[in-house]
């Protein structure tokens, strides 16, 4: 059991409970401003760091955009509706990924007129519920059915506000007759992996939801369950987002971001390093060091 990222994304998420809603963290400001002599402009990104598919890509950005000559700064948010509002109303410049098709599709109804799609950089992701691989008599989500008392009436779930808590309680579990057995526990991503791994140690029966590109999927035994009735949604692509009018202030930038595309082996790697004990605390450290492997791999990426 490796138990590395489960500590970095804790921490990640204790870091993210201190950033209330619009506060700029400036760490890691300046870490991948290159060309200081050539600034065209700030760039703000918000994310949520206990979400590490936005963590790892905003890290990317930062490094990227940086050598393309902007200044690029980061800010921490807890909730993604807040995260939504913040750049429909251009509180900040960019949300480095995005579920728009599917998972955030609510958020896209509401704010759409005031968000600027840049463009899909990974196809192919899903939500799920998962649960350990040594649970061989359940392996679809109708097996969960009449067994409630094995789990203690409980799905582990993450943030309140995050597109999958709302497609598992409003749409999957009414769907297969759930919600009268089971209750969705809410809180953060960081607690649904700590319980998560506290019931693997022992072996116990347990029920989380998942999605697809997320390391824990690798780092823990777990296996998604089949849902035969689609309840959880059709896989879409992750997107790059931007307050509207993005692509004309920052017309360079735009363009560029629409070339990044990443498969699952980078997606993975990426999300690996960046959230590996070796580069806790060091994004761009762990940008640079992906970038090794990976920038002569895929165009227009600058190493």
């Amino acid at each position: 059991m490796n138990k590395r990222h489960l500590t970095g994304v804790i921490g990640l998420a204790a870091a993210a409970s201190l950033a209330l809603a619009g506060c700029a963290t400036n760490g890691d400001t300046d870490a991948g401003n290159t060309n200081e002599g050539d600034d065209k402009g700030t760039i703000t990104l918000g994310f949520l760091p206990a979400w590490t598919d936005g963590l790892s890509t905003a890290y990317l950005l930062e490094d990227q955009l940086g050598k393309l000559g902007y200044n690029v700064e980061m800010t921490e948010l807890t909730e993604a509706g807040v995260l939504y509002a913040g750049l429909a109303g251009g509180d900040f410049d960019m949300y480095p990924s995005a579920w728009p098709e599917v998972t955030h599709a609510d958020y896209m109804d509401k704010y759409e007129d005031q968000i600027e799609d840049l463009g899909g950089y990974y196809e192919g992701a899903v939500l799920t519920i998962a649960v350990p691989e040594y649970m061989t008599d359940v392996n679809s989500i109708e097996d969960l059915k009449g067994q409630a008392d094995r789990f203690g009436g409980e799905i582990i779930g993450i943030e309140p506000g995050a597109g999958l808590t709302a497609q598992t309680q409003d749409t999957m579990m009414p769907e297969y007759g759930l919600d009268s057995e089971y209750k969705l526990v809410t809180s953060s991503t960081a607690a649904m992996l700590a319980t998560l791994q506290d019931k693997v140690d022992k072996e116990e029966d347990v029920v989380v939801t998942l999605w697809r590109p997320f390391w824990a999927n690798d780092a823990y035994p777990v296996k998604d369950l089949k849902d035969p009735k689609g309840a959880m949604g059709e896989p879409e692509a992750l997107h790059f987002l931007g307050t509207d009018g993005f692509s004309e202030e920052f017309p360079e930038a735009a363009d560029y971001i629409k070339n990044i595309k990443l498969d699952d082996a980078a997606y993975a790697a990426l999300e690996s390093l960046v959230t590996s004990d070796e580069f806790k605390g060091d994004g761009q450290g762990a940008v640079q060091e992906w970038l090794k492997d990976n920038a002569d791999a895929y165009p227009g990426l600058i190493a």
